[in-house]
């Protein structure tokens, strides 16, 4: 006994009035939810061939009128054969075309208009105490700006675009093929006037039609403290603008600094290395060393200072970036041993040395005079 078919506005949850819109929405839903890939209910198979047979008799305006007349009897006089897998009359299609159709139909659709401008990019390079403390640059860049005959629109004076004959303005066609699924609806860009929704009949003679022209121009740039080597900052819709007033992309400007002839960065820390005498590490000096912020602050060198000795000066080093707060200035005492002494000072180093001597033999050499002296006795 064969089982009687369901009215197909049930199939579809929808009701006899039902608009156009108001049928897609309904078959792309339902389609997405029982299609056999996706829905493993041994009974969903049957249910996705219901929902397509519904779905190609209702959205054929011929078909659905001889449907609404006269039921599922109408729906069979079309000239063609349903098939639940080839569609009305069997028509075939790539396999490639199938998955993309397919995909379209459950809502994939392409923005209309035309599109962003590209991103552009160039470089400042900036002296070591601009990019600690921030400072204001100017940047030259070649890039699309809206022609100023046309306004950007890319129509000579005196003419408007017109809307597009073929899309009526939307930017986008639907495109309705058979499939192994049954009528697959896709949403693709007009090829007519390449999704903008207008043509242009008369184009602008300075820009071409394009909206746009290549210029040089001259952008202040503020550069936030903090910033080193190799940070990237972005101008949001400083880029080239798109054809014919789309939005412009954007800006981003690398940073490189320049190196510093006392300073050197680590972080957000600062590194000083500064000469002190022998006589300053022995006997310990009170002593001024240069900061990035231009000013000279004291140090205490202790009596006995060694080699390498780091002394912190908290919160003079580089600002965070974007933050509240400064790093720290690290000063390395690098003790310089003497290359050329006058007779006196030999002959005061020779005695200081005599006067160390034993001490030096019991420490093995590894006392600062001993490393100066070279232990001589």
């Amino acid at each position: 006994m064969t089982t009687p078919k369901r009215d197909y506005y049930e199939v579809l949850g929808l009701a006899k009035g039902a608009t156009e819109e108001e049928l897609k929405k309904a078959y792309r839903r339902m389609a997405k939810q029982y299609h056999p890939d996706t829905n493993k209910d041994p009974a969903a198979e049957a249910k996705f061939k219901e929902i397509n047979e519904a779905y190609q008799v209702l959205n054929d305006p011929d078909k659905r009128s001889l449907y609404d007349r006269i039921g599922h009897a109408g729906a069979n006089m079309g000239g063609g054969t349903y098939d639940p897998y080839g569609g009305m009359g069997g028509a075939g299609m790539n396999i490639n075309d199938i998955f993309e159709m397919f995909n379209g139909a459950m809502g994939g659709t392409r923005a209309a208009g035309p599109q962003r401008g590209a991103n552009i990019g160039t470089r400042i390079q900036l002296d070591f105490e601009n990019a600690v403390f921030g400072s204001e640059r100017e940047v030259e860049v070649t890039r699309f700006i809206a022609c100023q005959t046309c306004n950007g629109n890319g129509a000579e004076p005196g003419t408007t675009p017109e809307t597009c004959d073929k899309c009526k303005g939307t930017g986008e066609l639907r495109r309705v093929q058979q499939s192994v699924f049954g009528s697959l609806v896709g949403v693709v860009a007009c090829d007519k006037c390449r999704g903008e929704g207008r043509l242009i009949t008369t184009p602008c003679k300075t820009c071409k039609g394009e909206g746009r022209v290549r210029q040089s121009d001259r952008l202040a740039v503020k550069v936030p403290a903090g910033v080193d080597d190799g940070t990237q900052i972005r101008l949001t819709g400083e880029g080239d603008v798109g054809v014919r007033s789309a939005p412009a992309g954007d800006l981003y400007i690398a940073i490189g600094v320049k190196p510093h002839k006392l300073f050197k960065r680590a972080g957000n820390d600062i590194l000083l290395d500064w000469p002190i005498n022998v006589a300053q590490a022995a006997l310990g000096d009170e002593i001024e060393v240069p900061t990035v912020d231009g000013q000279d602050v004291p140090i205490k060198v202790a009596a006995g200072t060694q080699g390498d000795k780091v002394i912190t000066l908290r919160d003079r080093g580089v600002p965070y970036l974007r933050q509240s707060g400064r790093g720290d200035m690290l000063v390395r005492l690098k003790v310089q041993i003497p290359g050329n002494l006058n007779d006196e000072q030999r002959r005061l180093f020779e005695e200081l040395g005599r006067s160390f001597g034993r001490e030096v033999s019991q420490q093995d050499n590894k006392s600062f005079f001993g490393k100066l002296f070279g232990g001589s006795s």
